[in-house]
Protein backbone atom coordinates (compact mmCIF):
# COMPACT_ATOMS: atom_id res chain seq x y z
CA UNK A 1 0.00 0.00 0.00
CA UNK A 2 1.11 3.56 -0.76
CA UNK A 3 0.89 6.35 1.82
CA UNK A 4 1.34 10.09 2.22
CA UNK A 5 1.74 11.08 5.87
CA UNK A 6 1.69 14.47 7.55
CA UNK A 7 2.36 15.62 11.11
CA UNK A 8 4.01 18.77 12.42
CA UNK A 9 5.67 16.85 15.27
CA UNK A 10 8.88 15.23 13.93
CA UNK A 11 8.90 12.23 16.29
CA UNK A 12 5.29 11.35 15.45
CA UNK A 13 6.03 11.65 11.75
CA UNK A 14 9.11 9.44 12.00
CA UNK A 15 7.33 6.91 14.20
CA UNK A 16 4.45 6.58 11.75
CA UNK A 17 6.83 6.13 8.83
CA UNK A 18 8.86 3.47 10.63
CA UNK A 19 5.69 1.56 11.55
CA UNK A 20 4.36 1.66 7.98
CA UNK A 21 7.61 0.59 6.40
CA UNK A 22 7.94 -2.19 8.97
CA UNK A 23 4.56 -3.45 7.74
CA UNK A 24 5.86 -3.50 4.17
CA UNK A 25 4.06 -0.36 2.99
CA UNK A 26 5.58 2.49 0.97
CA UNK A 27 5.62 6.08 2.23
CA UNK A 28 5.65 8.16 -0.94
CA UNK A 29 6.08 11.47 0.89
CA UNK A 30 6.00 12.77 4.45
CA UNK A 31 5.36 16.39 5.41
CA UNK A 32 5.14 18.63 8.46
CA UNK A 33 3.09 21.21 6.57
CA UNK A 34 -0.56 20.75 5.62
CA UNK A 35 -0.40 22.61 2.34
CA UNK A 36 2.53 20.51 1.13
CA UNK A 37 0.76 17.32 2.22
CA UNK A 38 -2.37 18.27 0.27
CA UNK A 39 -0.36 18.98 -2.88
CA UNK A 40 1.34 15.59 -2.53
CA UNK A 41 -1.99 13.79 -2.11
CA UNK A 42 -3.50 15.65 -5.06
CA UNK A 43 -0.53 14.72 -7.26
CA UNK A 44 0.15 11.15 -6.12
CA UNK A 45 -3.36 9.95 -5.14
CA UNK A 46 -2.04 7.42 -2.59
CA UNK A 47 -4.20 4.65 -1.26
CA UNK A 48 -3.93 6.11 2.23
CA UNK A 49 -3.24 9.46 3.88
CA UNK A 50 -2.42 9.59 7.59
CA UNK A 51 -2.91 13.14 8.81
CA UNK A 52 -2.52 15.11 12.00
CA UNK A 53 -5.17 17.79 12.51
CA UNK A 54 -3.13 20.75 13.76
CA UNK A 55 -0.57 21.69 11.11
CA UNK A 56 0.76 24.91 9.54
CA UNK A 57 -0.98 26.42 6.49
CA UNK A 58 -3.72 23.75 6.22
CA UNK A 59 -5.05 21.47 8.93
CA UNK A 60 -5.98 17.82 8.58
CA UNK A 61 -9.72 18.51 8.34
CA UNK A 62 -9.15 21.01 5.51
CA UNK A 63 -7.07 18.43 3.66
CA UNK A 64 -9.81 15.84 4.16
CA UNK A 65 -12.40 18.30 2.87
CA UNK A 66 -10.31 18.86 -0.26
CA UNK A 67 -9.84 15.12 -0.80
CA UNK A 68 -13.61 14.65 -0.73
CA UNK A 69 -14.24 17.74 -2.87
CA UNK A 70 -11.83 16.52 -5.58
CA UNK A 71 -13.20 12.97 -5.25
CA UNK A 72 -9.75 11.51 -4.71
CA UNK A 73 -10.13 7.83 -3.67
CA UNK A 74 -7.52 8.11 -0.89
CA UNK A 75 -8.60 6.64 2.45
CA UNK A 76 -8.09 9.11 5.29
CA UNK A 77 -6.83 8.26 8.76
CA UNK A 78 -6.73 11.15 11.21
CA UNK A 79 -4.05 10.55 13.84
CA UNK A 80 -4.39 13.31 16.39
CA UNK A 81 -4.25 14.45 19.99
CA UNK A 82 -7.59 16.26 19.66
CA UNK A 83 -10.27 14.68 21.87
CA UNK A 84 -12.94 17.34 21.33
CA UNK A 85 -16.31 15.93 20.32
CA UNK A 86 -16.95 18.88 17.98
CA UNK A 87 -13.82 18.00 15.97
CA UNK A 88 -14.68 14.30 15.94
CA UNK A 89 -18.19 15.10 14.63
CA UNK A 90 -16.71 17.34 11.92
CA UNK A 91 -14.44 14.46 10.88
CA UNK A 92 -17.45 12.12 10.75
CA UNK A 93 -19.31 14.57 8.50
CA UNK A 94 -16.37 14.42 6.07
CA UNK A 95 -16.63 10.60 6.03
CA UNK A 96 -13.17 10.08 7.48
CA UNK A 97 -12.19 6.41 7.30
CA UNK A 98 -10.65 6.35 10.77
CA UNK A 99 -10.10 8.70 13.71
CA UNK A 100 -7.31 7.60 16.04
CA UNK A 101 -5.85 9.28 19.09
CA UNK A 102 -2.08 9.45 19.32
CA UNK A 103 -2.16 8.07 22.86
CA UNK A 104 -3.46 4.79 21.39
CA UNK A 105 -1.51 4.88 18.12
CA UNK A 106 0.83 1.96 18.74
CA UNK A 107 -2.05 -0.30 19.75
CA UNK A 108 -4.46 0.69 17.01
CA UNK A 109 -2.75 2.01 13.88
CA UNK A 110 -1.53 -1.35 12.61
CA UNK A 111 -4.90 -3.10 13.06
CA UNK A 112 -6.67 -0.06 11.61
CA UNK A 113 -4.63 -0.14 8.40
CA UNK A 114 -5.10 -3.89 8.01
CA UNK A 115 -8.86 -3.52 8.46
CA UNK A 116 -9.16 -0.59 6.04
CA UNK A 117 -7.48 -2.50 3.23
CA UNK A 118 -10.78 -4.38 2.77
CA UNK A 119 -13.27 -2.11 4.55
CA UNK A 120 -14.32 1.53 4.38
CA UNK A 121 -14.54 2.60 8.03
CA UNK A 122 -12.59 1.59 11.11
CA UNK A 123 -14.30 2.33 14.41
CA UNK A 124 -11.97 2.64 17.37
CA UNK A 125 -13.47 0.95 20.42
CA UNK A 126 -11.66 3.54 22.56
CA UNK A 127 -13.22 6.64 21.01
CA UNK A 128 -16.40 6.67 23.10
CA UNK A 129 -14.30 6.53 26.25
CA UNK A 130 -11.70 9.09 25.20
CA UNK A 131 -13.64 11.75 23.27
CA UNK A 132 -14.56 14.72 25.45
CA UNK A 133 -17.61 16.96 25.10
CA UNK A 134 -16.40 20.52 24.49
CA UNK A 135 -18.07 23.92 24.41
CA UNK A 136 -18.23 24.08 20.60
CA UNK A 137 -20.08 20.76 20.49
CA UNK A 138 -22.55 21.95 23.11
CA UNK A 139 -23.13 25.15 21.15
CA UNK A 140 -23.88 23.16 18.01
CA UNK A 141 -26.24 20.87 19.90
CA UNK A 142 -28.09 23.83 21.38
CA UNK A 143 -28.41 25.80 18.14
CA UNK A 144 -29.50 22.67 16.30
CA UNK A 145 -32.71 22.73 18.33
CA UNK A 146 -33.68 26.22 17.16
CA UNK A 147 -35.35 27.43 13.98
CA UNK A 148 -33.58 29.93 11.73
CA UNK A 149 -35.56 32.88 13.15
CA UNK A 150 -34.97 31.70 16.73
CA UNK A 151 -31.24 31.53 16.06
CA UNK A 152 -31.28 35.16 14.88
CA UNK A 153 -33.12 36.21 18.03
CA UNK A 154 -30.74 34.19 20.20
CA UNK A 155 -27.68 35.78 18.54
CA UNK A 156 -29.07 39.22 19.37
CA UNK A 157 -29.77 38.15 22.94
CA UNK A 158 -26.13 37.05 23.17
CA UNK A 159 -25.25 40.57 21.98
CA UNK A 160 -27.35 41.81 24.94
CA UNK A 161 -30.03 43.49 22.85
CA UNK A 162 -33.39 44.17 24.49
CA UNK A 163 -36.68 42.76 23.20
CA UNK A 164 -37.58 46.18 21.78
CA UNK A 165 -34.20 46.52 20.03
CA UNK A 166 -34.46 43.00 18.58
CA UNK A 167 -37.99 43.69 17.33
CA UNK A 168 -36.82 46.88 15.60
CA UNK A 169 -33.77 45.20 14.07
CA UNK A 170 -35.76 42.23 12.71
CA UNK A 171 -38.85 44.28 11.75
CA UNK A 172 -41.07 42.18 14.00
CA UNK A 173 -43.43 42.98 16.84
CA UNK A 174 -42.26 42.78 20.45
CA UNK A 175 -45.00 40.21 21.01
CA UNK A 176 -43.46 37.96 18.33
CA UNK A 177 -39.99 38.34 19.88
CA UNK A 178 -41.36 37.45 23.31
CA UNK A 179 -42.98 34.33 21.84
CA UNK A 180 -39.68 33.33 20.25
CA UNK A 181 -37.83 33.94 23.52
CA UNK A 182 -40.28 31.65 25.28
CA UNK A 183 -39.78 29.00 22.60
CA UNK A 184 -35.98 29.24 22.91
CA UNK A 185 -36.19 28.90 26.71
CA UNK A 186 -38.39 25.83 26.34
CA UNK A 187 -36.21 24.16 23.70
CA UNK A 188 -32.97 24.76 25.58
CA UNK A 189 -34.42 23.64 28.90
CA UNK A 190 -33.70 26.93 30.66
CA UNK A 191 -35.56 28.03 33.78
CA UNK A 192 -38.08 30.74 32.92
CA UNK A 193 -36.90 33.23 35.55
CA UNK A 194 -36.41 36.87 34.59
CA UNK A 195 -33.20 37.35 32.58
CA UNK A 196 -32.48 33.58 32.73
CA UNK A 197 -32.03 33.41 28.96
CA UNK A 198 -29.58 36.31 28.93
CA UNK A 199 -27.60 34.81 31.81
CA UNK A 200 -27.48 31.47 29.98
CA UNK A 201 -26.40 33.07 26.71
CA UNK A 202 -23.62 35.16 28.22
CA UNK A 203 -22.28 32.29 30.34
CA UNK A 204 -22.54 29.73 27.57
CA UNK A 205 -21.18 31.76 24.67
CA UNK A 206 -18.62 33.81 26.55
CA UNK A 207 -17.03 31.43 29.08
CA UNK A 208 -14.36 32.96 31.29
Amino acid sequence: MYFVIADDFPLSLLGTQVLLEGMGHVVLESHNNGQEAWLAIKKLKPEFAILDISMPDMDGLEIAENIRLYQIPTKIILLTSHKEKSIFKKAESLKINAYLLKQNALDELKSCINYLQKNEVYYSHRIKLDIETDIDYLKGEALGKLTFSEKKVFELIVAQKTTKEIANMLFLSEKTIEAQRASIIRKLGIESDKNALLKYAVKFWKPE
